[in-house]
């Protein structure tokens, strides 16, 4: 067996390539413990090289451990014997996983996480989701759908989507956006499962460890905890019943040098706000001085119910600055929905590029039930009975929440769409301790301080969820509130 083979035209210098094909026959075995390799010399002389280069490799070899001299004089394998020695008498050692696995803030994803999961649990009246009112879910028309679509014999290529996203469903999606005032293409939409993943992808596309993103705050847990897994620091914004507060955005700018700007545009969650035309412009003119792209996330536009829809900051983009995000998940059968992305195509393509590596194969059959959604007009019509249902929703809890302001002087402001309520408690009232005596009687919200960057605000807020319970949920609910709030003033 001839253990060195050398490239003498490749740039890796022979030394190197002396100690990369020893280390493999070692690695797989091919040589064994105790093997005794050529001396210096007359290694030397059969590669042709001068014998300093070969004891620079075996000395490299020796550092590594994986090789010993005797005498100075020969060498042996000694990779194993090291290691084996009294290992049979060696006790098991699990895999510490809590070590291994980074975790930032894990109390805090652990609590939300829980939070969110119990809502899923029959016994429990859960005011902490964010999804679609199930009684507006169109489930036999779906089933017909996805029926019709594993039949059609013109879907040839069955189960299988381009990584970009199904052509004919970006063609839809573009009319759809166009509606809106959004131009765009089919190129310049990329499909995703939901808008946690769509920001996912473009976070690791763009973010380098250390950049900033400005948001505002309050701000879903999601969107913290994706940016910093993504490297990325959090700029927090104060805000108001209007959304992000803009009086100071250019010397922030100034101050942090943020990587991007990502905006809950429509019905914020968690406040329910929406953010002014005015408002737009700013951040839009910031973007425009500054060459800082904007993630603008529009999920919650279609769920207005007290004003007519306000333009978006993509619709209002005369360059081409916002990267545009929107799920049909509140409109939708959650699971069967899809998100997507609209942006610059240099973008887009990059996207698709990452959707190649990590997504071996899209979701073929919920694109095309989406697809069969849209073009049958069934989308807008149900999307008037999404609206309809979520607003008297919205106007029950409400009126339960307004007896309690008076009786306990709770604070909140009646959102003009989305699925949230977010309510100030007395100071006196921590929510955290709130939610201990809600869960013992069967109710679960979501406390304030999950929305905070720090944990040590946002102690006597709450965020309360409508879109999911029922009616009758959501009076039984309330009635749990109240009795829970009476018990902590005791």
């Amino acid at each position: 067996m001839k253990l060195v083979i050398l490239e003498k035209n490749e740039k890796t210098p022979i030394y190197l390539q002396i100690v990369d094909q020893i280390k493999k026959c070692i690695f797989s075995g091919s040589i064994a413990d105790g093997y005794r390799l050529p001396s210096e010399r007359s290694l030397a002389k059969e590669l042709g090289v001068h014998r300093n280069t070969v004891t620079k490799a075996y000395n490299e070899l020796k550092a590594e451990d994986l090789i010993e001299s005797h005498q100075g004089k020969s060498y042996r394998v000694s990779f194993r014997q090291k290691y084996e020695d009294g290992l049979e008498n060696e006790k098991r050692k699990d895999v510490n996983w809590e070590a291994l696995m980074y975790i930032e803030d894990k109390e805090f994803t652990t609590d939300f996480d829980e939070l969110y999961a119990r809502g899923f649990d029959k016994k429990i009246i859960s005011f902490a989701g964010g999804v679609a009112a199930r009684e507006a879910y169109p489930i036999e028309e779906i089933a017909d759908m996805f029926e019709r679509v594993l039949k059609d014999e013109k879907n040839k290529t069955y189960f299988y989507t381009p990584f970009q996203g199904e052509p004919q469903l970006r063609n839809e999606i573009a009319s759809y956006m166009a509606a809106k005032g959004i131009e765009a293409s089919p190129s310049n939409v990329q499909i995703f499962a939901e808008n946690n993943q769509s920001l996912d992808f473009i976070l690791d596309l763009i973010l380098k460890p250390g950049d900033r993103v400005i948001t505002g705050e309050a701000m879903s847990a999601d969107i913290y905890r994706t940016i910093r897994l993504a490297g990325g620091e959090v700029i927090n914004i104060p805000g108001d019943d209007s959304g992000i507060i803009c009086d100071n955005l250019e010397v922030i700018i100034q101050k942090y040098n943020p990587k991007l700007i990502y905006v809950d545009s429509s019905f914020n969650n968690p406040r329910g706000t929406i953010l002014p035309v005015e408002r737009r412009q700013m951040i839009l003119n910031m973007s425009y001085k500054y060459r800082i792209p904007i993630i603008e996330d529009d999920e919650g536009s279609e769920l207005y119910y007290d004003i007519e829809p306000i333009p978006s900051l993509k619709s209002m983009d005369r360059g081409n600055n916002v990267i545009y995000m929107y799920s049909f998940s509140l409109t939708m059968i959650p699971g069967t929905g899809i998100s997507f992305v609209i942006a610059d195509n240099r973008l887009i393509n990059q996207l698709q590029n990452m959707v190649s590596l990590r997504i071996a194969n899209p979701n073929w059959a919920s694109q095309m039930v989406m697809l069969e959604y849209m073009k049958s007009g069934l989308f807008h019509k149900r999307l008037q009975e999404f609206r309809d249902i979520c607003r008297r929703k919205r106007d029950l809890m409400c009126l339960r929440l307004d007896k309690l302001v008076d009786q306990y002087g709770l604070d909140y402001r009646k959102p003009e769409g989305g699925v949230f309520l977010w309510v100030r408690l007395p100071s006196r009232i921590n929510a955290r301790v709130l939610l201990k005596h809600t869960q013992k009687m069967g109710m679960t919200f979501m406390p304030g301080y999950l929305f905070f960057s720090s944990k040590s605000i946002g102690k006597n807020y709450l965020r309360l969820n409508y879109s999911y319970p029922t009616m009758d949920e959501i009076h039984r609910g309330m009635d749990i509130f109240e009795k829970a709030i009476a018990q902590v003033l005791e």
